[in-house]
């Protein structure tokens, strides 16, 4: 691999090394490992059920709690729209006005989402404000037929010159439509915070997004911020951060060679919401809820998904109360066998490590040494929702390499699918990760983590893009709630499906959790 002086130039502006090139180069030769599932976690294996009693206890305790604690939310809210209006693009593509009709079509490709688009239009909380730009700047509009009207909304929501929807990051698109305004996917977050992220009437939450959109955001913030403010009597100390350029991954062409633009510079990628960990590692907070930018509700649900928000958070303090309690005394006490096995045993009961059987036969000293590791990590306790449908990827225990067995999120893109024990492993998953998170990521001395020492980073992915009309191959770094917190102590929890209620594609907006009446 040569290097220019403009390549070097660029790395070093990045904050790659060549390295950490040459790394990534050897990662796209050599393959990833898939991971070797162990079997599904299931209620009782791995994923708590709490009753009613038990989730009020949690909820008094973390009320109790919140106020002499630091508490921020973090929500992934880096990507554009594009992807939820994927289909209607494919529309305007492909459909031809002259040879068929539109219900010709929806038959012809059984686009059963082109249907349902138009079927719930006015529906959709950004109808009225479509409608409005077409009739400025569309005289004739209200003359055309029904099936032009359809094209030409379809295209006014789209086309780069008119309202270009697909343009702006998911978290300012119209959400919900209330009688006297239509609300963000980031107003939303506000409101949800105020209910469950705050302390002392302040609520702290920290956006990731792209460097392009910061000032859509701070404007849009600034917006609503006193009505957010005053129906909530919260203050809102609201920041933002970038994915790093030196979470940038090279990307290379069927034959593992590099990949460069039109004007000869490597072609660096964008590596996933992996790159996320560095940026969740410059908070300095003791209890952090991670949630998705899309995943919101209106008012009628939202007290589903405050509680459980809430039990989540007492869950992680009354553990972390007691693992702390535990990292203190094995670094300042001489601690009896019996004390040793105690401490093991909450572990293995409240943390889901599996313990060495060799445990109790080391000497008194590697003992003592075996419990810090293992009680000196970060903790995430994480909402799990039962399956509805067909199962994907989830919580599960998984055996790595040493043949430690851990307790996982993984990823359905992580399974080897072809191996026959692996896909039976994986068709008895009973949950799946809707991303629910609270976490504590620092020591009992109240030092944040290096994070970086506990991902694992065989947990990448290699996935195929199209870029210009060729196909090249990337490189992803392992998923911020899979591989790069693979070795974090964690705790499932069931919680119910009515807190999930992401927004994949626009038709997602129609669901009755997306509707205000």
């Amino acid at each position: 691999m040569k290097l220019s002086p403009k390549d070097q130039e660029l790395l070093e502006k990045k904050g790659i090394t060549v390295k950490k090139l040459k790394q990534q180069l050897e990662t796209f030769k050599t393959g990833l490992p898939y991971i070797n599932l162990k079997r599904a976690a299931t209620v009782g294996d791995g994923i708590l059920n709490l009753n009613d009693t038990e989730k009020e206890q949690l909820i008094s305790l973390y009320d109790a709690s919140k106020d002499n604690i630091d508490v921020i939310k973090f929500v992934p809210a880096s990507g554009a729209a594009t992807r939820m209006f994927k289909f209607l693009f494919q529309f305007l593509q492909s459909y031809q006005s002259n040879d068929e009709s539109i219900n010709a079509y929806i038959n012809r490709k059984k686009a059963l989402d082109i249907s349902l688009f138009f079927i719930g239009l006015e529906k959709l909380p950004f109808y009225n404000d479509v409608i409005q730009h077409l009739k400025n700047t569309k005289p004739h509009y209200s003359k055309l037929t029904l099936e032009e009207q359809r094209i030409e909304f379809v295209k006014a929501l789209l086309e780069e010159n008119q309202l270009n929807y697909s343009f702006y990051p998911k978290g300012l698109l119209p959400f919900h439509k209330y009688k006297d305004h239509i609300a963000t996917a980031f107003e939303e977050h506000l409101y949800e915070a105020a209910l469950y992220a705050s302390s002392n009437k302040k609520a702290k939450v920290h956006l990731t997004i792209s460097d392009k959109h910061l000032e859509l955001f701070e404007a849009e913030f600034e917006k609503i911020k006193d009505k957010v403010e005053q129906n909530t009597e919260t203050k809102f100390d609201i920041s933002f951060s970038y994915q790093k350029q030196s979470t940038d991954t090279i990307a290379v062409n069927s034959k593992d060679e590099i990949v460069r633009t039109k004007s000869k510079e490597l072609y660096f990628r964008p590596s996933g919401h992996g790159a996320l960990i560095n940026n969740l590692n410059d908070l300095n907070a003791d209890v952090i809820f991670i949630k998705n930018i899309d995943n919101v509700v209106v008012p009628k649900s939202k007290e589903q998904v405050w509680k459980h928000k809430k039990v989540l958070a007492g869950l992680l303090l009354d553990v972390k109360t007691k693992a702390f309690d535990y990292a203190k005394a094995l670094d300042e006490k001489d601690l009896t066998e019996e004390e040793l096995i105690e401490i093991a045993t909450f572990l293995q009961n409240k943390l889901n490590v599996v313990i060495s059987q060799e445990f109790e036969k080391y000497a008194k000293k590697y003992q003592v040494e075996y419990l810090q590791k293992k009680l000196n990590r970060p903790i995430r306790v994480c909402g799990m929702v039962k399956n509805e449908g067909e199962p994907g990827g989830g919580p599960f225990w998984v055996k790595d390499e040493a043949a430690n067995i851990s307790l996982q999120i993984v990823e359905t893109a992580q399974i080897d699918t072809k191996a026959k024990s692996q896909k039976k492993i994986l068709k008895k998953a009973t949950h799946f990760n809707p991303v629910d998170i609270v976490c504590s990521i620092k020591n009992y001395k109240g030092e944040v983590y290096d994070l970086q020492k506990f991902l694992d980073p065989k947990a990448a992915f290699i996935t195929e893009k199209t870029v210009n009309g060729k196909s090249i191959k990337a490189l992803e770094l392992p998923g911020l709630w899979n591989g790069s917190m693979s070795n974090w102590n964690t705790i499932f929890v069931e919680v119910p499906l009515a807190t999930f209620n992401p927004v994949k594609t626009v038709n997602d907006l129609l669901k009755s959790s997306h509707q205000v009446d």
